[in-house]
This record gives C-alpha cells, structure tokens and sequence, in this order.
C-alpha cells in the first residue's frame, strides 16, 4: 500500500499590534483546493529545493535553529531552509516583505524572483519557531508543518497592501485574535491560535516547541527542547 509522502512545509502566523489590539494575517483557501478547501489559514506553503540556497539578510534565532533541529524531518529541510520558506509563502500569498534592504549577492532562484525585485533580502531574525504538526495518515497531502510566529511591525511597507499577493488565498484580512476561532478552521489551525494567546504578550524564542507527531498511525504530543 502506497502512503501518501510528507513534504517539509513552513507557515507564518504575523501578528499585528500584540500587545493592545492582537490580530493574525489569515487567508482562505479556494472550495476546489486539494488540501484543507475553504478553511481559513495562515500563510505557509512547502519548502522549495530552492530555499535552501538563499542568502538571509539576518539568520534566525540560534534557540530557534536549535529547536528546528530538535527532532528528524522527514524531508530533511534545513532550519534556515524552512526560515527562507515561510518568508517566500508570506511574500507569494499576502505580498508582504519581511525582510531588509539590500542587493543579492548572486543568481536569484526562481521563485525568488519577484520579491528580490523589491530590492529586499529575505530576513528571518524576526521569526519564532513556535509549534510543529504532521499531518495524519490517510489525507491526501500530507506535510510537516513548522509554524514559526512574527511581529508585523518586521514588515517591510505597508501591512495593508495586499496588492502584490497571488490568488491562493482569498479575502486576505487581519482577524482580531478573539474573533479567529469563530471562522472555518482547520483542528490545528485553532490549537496553534491557542498556543499563541497562551503566549502573548511574549514574542521571545520559546524554550520548547509543541510537536504534533502523526508521523506514524500513533499520535504523539511531544515537545522539542527544554527541560
């Protein structure tokens, strides 16, 4: 029986105004969409061969690079791989920048075209490494997913101009943090919205990182680093 691979992803949960009004970047997924149709999501996307080979501006936080590496990824995506993705899925699918200035210093993949003509580099200092997912067995696509969390304020222009944005996701909107689990949400798309009410209004590097291992027919709650 063949199973269904996984595929290393990346999504970004940016948030706005985290201390006084806190509000998620969200998004919805077109009715005819293979994977999760008509939820409303965060952007992320699986990780290009690509992504790899891109020059950060700023590198990720060591704690947060340590806990990517924490556990085995099937794909074997590289911290600064999966760090590099969600920059380029936030970029793809709201038209956002996160992050800096600056000429690149050599070939631009692909993929990485459109945003490195904005005259930016992709800067993934501001990134936080905050829970991890596998999707069960039997879906139809299945990936580990890292969630990473960042501060809007990182953002390179205006927040509210989603006019450089694909048309993955739809009716690209930011959601009051108390309204979001009244939208269609995937199940792990809300234990992840919980995850970071519980942390707020902390945007440090957590110490350890939830990880939802579906990997097998077993689930697993485990937790990468800390004591």
């Amino acid at each position: 029986m063949n199973q269904t691979p996984i595929r290393d992803a990346a999504t970004i949960i940016l948030l706005r105004d985290p201390r006084d009004n806190p509000r998620v970047l969200m998004g919805q997924r077109g009715a005819r969409a293979a994977f999760m149709p008509d939820k409303f999501v965060f952007p992320g996307g699986a990780v290009d061969a690509g992504d790899g080979q891109v020059p950060l501006a700023r590198p990720l936080a060591r704690l947060c690079a340590d806990r990517l590496g924490a556990a085995p990824a099937p794909g074997g995506a590289a911290p600064r791989a999966l760090a590099a993705a969600a920059i380029r899925e936030l970029w793809e699918e709201a038209g956002l920048v996160l992050g800096a200035p600056g000429a690149w210093p050599g070939p631009v993949p692909e993929d990485w075209r459109s945003f490195a003509a904005t005259g930016h580099r992709p800067a993934a200092d501001a990134l936080r490494f905050v829970f991890r997912a596998i999707t069960p067995p039997g879906r139809p696509r299945r990936f580990d997913a890292r969630f990473f969390l960042a501060d809007a304020a990182a953002i390179c222009g205006d927040p509210d101009d989603f006019s450089a944005a694909s048309d993955e996701l739809s009716n690209l909107q930011w959601v009051p943090l108390a309204d979001a689990r009244s939208f269609n949400l995937p199940f792990i798309t809300e234990v992840v919205l919980a995850e970071v009410t519980a942390r707020l209004p902390d945007l440090a590097p957590p110490e350890s990182v939830p990880f939802f291992n579906n990997s097998d027919e077993e689930s697993l709650f485990e937790r990468l680093g800390g004591a």
